[in-house]
């Protein structure tokens, strides 16, 4: 018989709320088998629970919900894993260029906040040095 986890099991197992689970659900990224009563019961094989493991990976990437889809849906696809892989490629190397060109603005904004930093350092210097002059006092008898 084949392994089957409810809701709140991957809950637990993946750190999520049930609620995370459903929304995956709603967006086409796992397919739970339904028993019980009106099908009110959610079951999840282990098909299911590699599904939300993939899609978890994903999102650490970086990747949205729907490239995770696209490409966990190619793995129900026939055997053939090369088109699976060319895609996975193709957008793990979009991601790439994504996050390079964030890196190359943050890059561009922390060089600019050390600049402002240097400035401000040297106007306080500046201010302060003129403060200990201005309050030294001569005074002649």
């Amino acid at each position: 018989m084949a392994t089957l986890y409810t809701i709140r099991e991957l809950a637990k197992e993946f750190d999520l709320t049930t609620r995370a689970i459903r929304f995956y659900e709603d967006m086409g990224l796992l397919r739970p088998e339904r028993q019980g009563p009106g099908g009110r019961n959610r079951m999840y094989s282990a098909r299911e629970r590699a599904r939300l493991r993939l899609t978890l990976r994903a999102k650490r990437l970086g990747l949205s919900l729907m490239q995770a889809k696209d490409i966990i849906d190619m793995y129900d696809s026939p055997r053939d894993t090369a088109p699976q892989l060319e895609k996975f490629i193709e957008v793990l190397a979009s991601h790439r260029q994504q996050l390079e060109s964030q890196l190359d603005e943050i890059q561009a904004n922390l060089d600019e906040v050390k600049q402002h930093e240097r400035e401000a350092k040297a106007l306080l210097n500046k201010h302060n040095t003129k403060s200990k002059r201005s309050s030294t006092i001569v005074t002649t008898d």
